[in-house]
């Protein structure tokens, strides 16, 4: 048996589906248009310890990141199948969590075929310049 849903909860239900699609979309195209030109070139990412002074505001950033970070590979898995940017979506999240290999397979993801175009797309319509591919020298 299925249970029972009211109209007023599917209306807000498509609502809130609404507005975290549009969201996510800003989210990403903030964070890309944000990104250095030459994010992907560096052999080596280097932490930015400076960034926190407060020790606690550090490990409440680095959760919600991590949090924001995942909500976006799943959202990108979705967009796999769907129309959208899914690389994109789940190349955004991956570089907001943290764990140990993150940047290798940044620089793997982004040579992928067509992901570093598509990041280069969509930098180009927000008026940035195009992000370095890291395998030229």
């Amino acid at each position: 048996m299925w249970p029972q849903v009211s109209a007023e909860a599917l209306f807000w239900l498509g609502v809130v589906s609404v507005l975290s699609i549009f969201g996510s979309i800003g989210g990403v195209a903030w964070f890309i248009a944000r990104m250095p030109a030459d994010y992907f070139t560096h052999e080596k990412r280097e932490p930015v310890r400076e960034l926190y002074r407060w020790p606690l505001l550090r490990y409440l950033v680095v959760a919600l990141k991590n949090v924001v970070g995942a909500v976006l590979i799943a959202f990108g898995l979705v967009l796999l199948f769907t129309p959208g940017q899914g690389a994109l979506t789940i190349l955004v999240g991956v570089m907001l969590l943290n764990f140990p290999g993150k940047y290798r397979l940044e620089r793997w993801f982004i040579t992928r075929r067509g992901v570093l175009d598509g990041l280069n797309w969509a930098r180009a319509r927000l008026g940035k310049g195009p992000v370095e591919d890291p395998a030229d020298p």
